[in-house]
């Protein structure tokens, strides 16, 4: 099993910056892909950026340019660089951790965070 615990939320106005980080602790060898997701009021959960362990990224349309995916094995943590903050991207931002890239987002088969608020103010 891996924990997982997100710091780095809070409030900003629109067009400021951001750094959330993800800490693991447990099993961290299981993990291979990292992700953030997102989830907005009254809204589904959504893939922000992933990460592999050999550095393969990806991202959705609507970050791309904007937010940064990076991580640490040493320290076992990521992190999302979140720039030119919009207040479309309020929401709670859970880290995630699965063994491939299938497994994301998947409650059966990744590790979920607790989840940490970010606050974008128009």
């Amino acid at each position: 099993q891996v924990q997982l615990v997100e710091s780095g939320g809070g409030l900003v106005q629109a067009g400021g910056s951001l750094r959330l980080s993800c800490a693991a602790s447990g099993r961290t060898l299981s993990m291979s892909v990292m992700a953030w997701y997102r989830q907005a009021a009254g809204k589904q959960r959504e893939l922000v950026a992933g990460i592999s362990s050999g550095g393969s990224t990806k991202y959705s349309e609507s970050v791309k340019g904007r937010f940064t995916i990076s991580r640490d094995d040493v320290k076992n943590t990521i992190y999302l660089q979140m720039n030119n903050l919009r207040p479309e991207d309020t929401g709670v931002y859970y880290c995630n951790a699965a063994l491939i890239w299938g497994g994301l987002g998947r409650d059966d088969l990744s590790s979920w965070g607790q989840g940490t608020q970010v606050t974008v103010s128009s």
